[in-house]
């Protein structure tokens, strides 16, 4: 007999209790992809209304410089954000990066709103260097 209690089937999903104006994102920021060394940064308070993709990886960016943590990173050349799941999405088995769906998932455009190209409360999005990934993904080796 379970002792757990009952959950409701009409209780809102986390990803819709925030309103899109007041966000929380979590940045995957990925130094290199064939060791996995990658570490969250997490977001709050972004509106994705207003917010365009340049404006989403400058604050990034800026993050990454000042925060603790991050010293290792400041070396790499940060280019390109690529979804990564939404919230209660299903999640790719490469622990590092979302391989598929380049064309829909990278977020080319520096002037979308983030709201417009689906961005929503919870979502996970990975920032990392172009260059590398292409590298990569001829040759998803990983190495120890």
């Amino acid at each position: 007999m379970s002792t757990a209690p009952p959950t409701s089937t009409n209780e809102p999903l986390s990803n819709t209790l925030a309103p899109s104006t007041a966000a929380t994102l979590t940045i995957r920021v990925i130094k290199s992809f064939e060791y996995r060394t990658s570490k969250n940064l997490i977001l709050h308070n972004v509106d994705l209304t207003t917010t365009t993709v340049a404006q989403l990886r400058q604050s990034i960016l800026e993050k990454v410089k000042v925060t603790s943590g991050f010293k290792p990173y400041q070396n790499v050349v940060f280019d390109t954000l690529k979804l990564y799941t939404k919230a209660h999405g299903a999640k790719t088995m490469n622990l590092i990066i979302n391989m598929d769906h380049d064309e829909d998932w990278i977020l080319n455009n520096d002037n979308d709103i983030l709201a417009a190209k689906g961005i929503e409360n919870e979502t996970e999005i990975s920032i990392f260097n172009r260059e590398l990934y292409e590298a990569f993904k001829q040759h998803p080796d990983m190495k120890w």
